[in-house]
């Protein structure tokens, strides 16, 4: 609440009216600030291969980190896999309670594409995966949970990576058909999809990082061709869903997006133009085709003018036929929006013409400042502002369209139960999302806390903990524990406002 203290001395009764007419407005706009809208949803969120374990039960075929960490535990931090993880095979009833626990709205998990499809192709449907989604999804609904499922959240098939992975035209027509067994399989339940998770993740640092694509195709531009045909896979299902199955489902699809901010690391003109282009790089690469018809300009002149000088006959950046991008524009029911932290940008002189990369390209530099609050990862700071800014920049580069908030969320490294850090770290953000419903008119519908519980956090291993529940690795039982935060968060969602 606001406290509004008045030292003046009031001698006029006009005086007297007027301020009482203000605290008025001072408390109308209180209430509205502090309060979130009916109509906006919270969740919590996990993906497959983080917390599912079971690597190879009941039929399960290989994935590629599946195979990454057991070919090369070297490459995780601390050597671990996600071999059992938290077990959440075994133990998705628990899960649920704990969901539930939470009182949100929305529980947000990845389908494992191997689980269902063990060779990638649809020819071959592993029963018991279908089972324990189906058993999943229905607990969720008994209890009054809302499943919104993504379709790909970065654990693909092994069988598919000698083909190139994405790199591979091929990839579009494999992920549009195991799209549309999904939907088949549990769009009748399923009212919310989501094509992919970060792509920009896929492509720009786990692509080449998982090692297991034969590829002739040099850095620089396998992280395009991996877009390009990752966006046309995500058209190709959003179409089919759109056409086969939207009109007796009545659900939504979209794909989600990270964003770190890009704040300009002054006002110098060339600081301002480095923040935006860097924008642009991150998140306009792939959401500008989506929404926008194409390819942001400055990413798609930039990339032609280097690779002119570099000798290559044409952009390194793919191009969208026509018809290709008649395809893709318009491709999104919502906007799914993964946040965890801020950068200052600032622009530096473009690299030497030499070897093609991703980041010559882009041609900025990033940098945090000192002072802002650490958390558990060295790259996740907290900083609040940055998650508004992301929310008026959607607003006006994209004429303001429906945000689910689809992750954010605090790591620390002792996974304790009193994780007040956590809790302040939600305050935090939870107002900046409402600052930039009410002030600023941004149409944000939910938000989902990254993560349930403590798991596998991909290269860091289980160094980071971002859960709601702790989870004991040591015991081959994977007891869950409720944290602090899963109070906090209850009452957020029962009283509708942050404290």
């Amino acid at each position: 609440m606001i406290k509004v203290s008045v030292t003046m001395r009031l001698t006029h009764t006009k005086n007297l009216f007027f301020l009482l007419c203000l605290f008025g407005s001072l408390i109308s706009l209180t209430k509205s600030q502090w309060t979130f809208p009916d109509d906006f949803k919270f969740g919590v969120a996990t993906s497959a291969y983080q917390i599912e374990g079971g690597w190879d039960a009941d039929g399960k075929g290989v994935s590629t980190w599946d195979r990454l960490t057991h070919n090369t535990p070297e490459m995780i931090q601390d050597k671990s896999n996600g071999d059992i993880a938290c077990d959440s095979y075994h133990k998705w009833e628990r899960d649920v309670e704990m969901v539930k626990e939470t009182g949100v709205d929305y529980y947000r998990f990845s389908l494992s594409w191997t689980r269902i499809f063990p060779q990638g192709y649809i020819n071959l449907v592993n029963q018991p995966g279908v089972d324990y989604y189906n058993n999943l999804i229905n607990k969720l609904i008994e209890n009054g949970i809302e499943p919104v499922i993504t379709l790909y959240h970065w654990d693909l098939p092994q069988m598919f990576s000698p083909l190139g992975s994405w790199t591979s035209p091929v990839m579009v027509d494999l992920f549009g058909n195991y799209a549309r067994k999904a939907f088949q399989l549990f769009g009748d339940r399923v009212k919310t999809w989501i094509t992919f998770n970060e792509p920009k993740i896929v492509c720009q640092d786990f692509h080449d990082f998982l090692g297991n694509v034969t590829s002739p195709y040099p850095k620089g531009t396998i992280e395009y061709l991996c877009t390009h045909n990752l966006l046309k896979a995500h058209a190709e299902a959003y179409h089919i869903y759109d056409k086969e199955f939207r009109p007796t489902q009545n659900g939504r699809i979209s794909i989600t997006l990270n964003f770190e901010w890009a704040e300009p690391a002054s006002q110098k003109p060339e600081d301002i133009e480095a923040a935006e282009q860097r924008r642009q790089f991150e998140f306009g690469l792939y959401a500008n085709p989506i929404i926008n018809f194409d390819y942001p300009q400055i990413v798609k002149d930039r990339i032609a003018e280097r690779s002119k000088k570099e000798g290559y006959p044409n952009s390194r950046l793919p191009q969208f036929t026509l018809a290709e991008k008649l395809k893709l524009k318009g491709t999104y029911d919502f906007l799914g929006l993964n946040h965890y932290s801020t950068w200052y940008v600032e622009a530096v002189p473009d690299q030497p013409i030499g070897t093609p990369s991703y980041p010559a390209d882009m041609g900025t530099e990033r940098f945090q400042d000192l002072a802002w609050e650490e958390s558990g990862a060295e790259w996740n700071k907290v900083v609040p502002w940055g998650l508004r800014h992301i929310l008026q920049w959607i607003k006006k580069t994209y004429r303001n369209p429906v945000v689910l908030i689809t992750e954010c969320g605090y790591p620390d490294r002792s996974g304790t139960v009193e994780d007040e850090p956590r809790i302040n770290f939600f305050k935090k953000y939870l107002n900046a999302t409402l600052q930039a419903i009410y002030e600023d008119g941004a149409n944000v519908q939910a938000f989902m806390a990254w993560s349930l519980m403590d798991n596998f956090e991909w290269q860091q291993g289980y160094q980071i903990k971002f859960g709601l529940y702790s989870v004991d690795f040591n015991d081959p039982d994977r007891p869950r524990t409720a944290k602090k935060s899963v109070a906090y968060l209850r009452n957020v969602v029962e009283t509708r406002s942050i404290d």
